[in-house]
């Protein structure tokens, strides 16, 4: 129970089916670190004081078990700082991703089990459904296309969505926030979260330059050249971490033209710009792969694929290479902006087939 409304009408419909009904919050982020990104506190973004207490109303109204379960610790070592280096090391990564897999369905799913609970439930839109088969468990699209977050649950295996479930995975946002309104939730109407939990603002590099202050760590921001795709020196920056693939605003080169990042070049300390044409790519190798809803494949397969939580599928061949963990995306139209570190997520229409890491 993150405090949204999601989670709480997730819990409330559950509890209306009959289900027992334990409500667990996880303690993820001390708000209280990093002060200077937050100066008027901070409120409004998931996992805050304030979420807290939302939640805690709301399992008051159930009548339901409520518990605060203090993560710190795994949050900081599996997701925080794997974050950090992966923009260090010219990547952008997708925490969310990390926290769905690492920590609610692997950390609290244990801690459920061990209190006798058969499942975790979460406020995510998307399906589970099994496939007779085959006998696997299938992750399906969300029945509402604009809430769809099965991007987010790629990594998940066999064994943690067997012990899933998704309550508003057939469900409208306006028929959550109804049926919230129904049940007497307080949180009927609260906003959703649009900020990654422990970077106040959205500001990334900022939060990475205050994480290394707070650990008498050397400031990553150290400047650098900013090149042309063709070698030609345009400008200086304070910062590799600061700049992501497709990125336009904040490079402080003037040209003619539109200028988008191309590429990082950590090591060199570069920062390659050039015309939004030049961000087209027509495949990528996807790596750590996790297949769901089949065995790994042993020739080239047909998808859907899926680029970032907002892109929409491109069609695109699969292929496969010695190592199942490791596919070649070859897509039959080229992409813009493919970045290493997000996600690249298979599909065959709503049903999700698999994912991994862009290279």
């Amino acid at each position: 129970m993150s405090g949204g409304v999601d989670s709480s009408t997730a819990a409330a419909l559950l509890v209306e089916e009959g289900f027992e009904v334990v409500g667990l919050t996880m303690q993820l982020w001390n708000q209280r670190r990093l002060p200077e990104l937050s100066p008027q506190g901070a409120t409004g973004r998931c996992c805050s004081l304030e979420d807290v207490y939302d939640a805690r109303r709301v399992a008051e109204r159930l009548g339901i078990p409520y518990y605060v379960v203090n993560f710190e610790e795994q949050f900081e070592q599996q997701v925080v700082r794997p974050f950090i280096q992966e923009y260090l090391a010219g990547r952008t990564p997708i925490p969310c991703t990390l926290c769905n897999s690492s920590l609610k369905f692997d950390v609290l799913l244990e801690l459920a089990r061990s209190l006798g609970a058969e499942a975790v439930a979460t406020g995510h839109y998307a399906r589970i459904r099994p496939d007779p088969a085959t006998g696997r468990r299938l992750l399906l699209r969300a029945g509402e296309a604009s809430r769809d977050q099965s991007y987010f649950l790629f990594g998940l295996s066999q064994e943690q969505l067997a012990h899933a479930l998704f309550p508003l995975g057939g469900l409208s946002k306006e028929q959550v926030r109804a049926a919230a309104r129904r049940l007497g939730l307080s949180v009927a109407e609260k906003a959703d979260s649009q900020e990654i939990c422990f970077v106040p603002g959205g500001d990334y590099a900022a939060f990475i330059e205050a994480y290394f202050r707070e650990q008498g760590l050397p400031s990553p921001a150290v400047p650098g050249a900013i090149v042309s795709s063709d070698g030609r020196l345009l400008g200086e920056h304070s910062g590799v971490h600061r700049f992501t693939i497709g990125q336009r605003r904040g490079l402080g080169v003037a040209a003619g033209a539109p200028l988008y990042v191309l590429a990082t070049d950590p090591a060199g300390g570069r920062v390659v710009v050039g015309r939004d044409h030049e961000l087209l790519r027509d495949r990528l190798t996807a790596e750590r792969v996790n297949w769901i809803a089949l065995e790994a494949p042993a020739g080239p397969l047909r998808a859907q694929v899926k680029i970032r939580h907002k892109h929409e599928a491109a069609a695109a061949t699969l292929y496969p290479g010695a190592d199942p963990s490791v596919v070649e995306v070859r897509f039959d139209q080229p992409q813009r902006a493919v970045t290493p570190g997000q996600a690249a997520v298979f599909y065959d229409g709503e049903v999700v087939l698999g994912g991994g890491w862009i290279r």
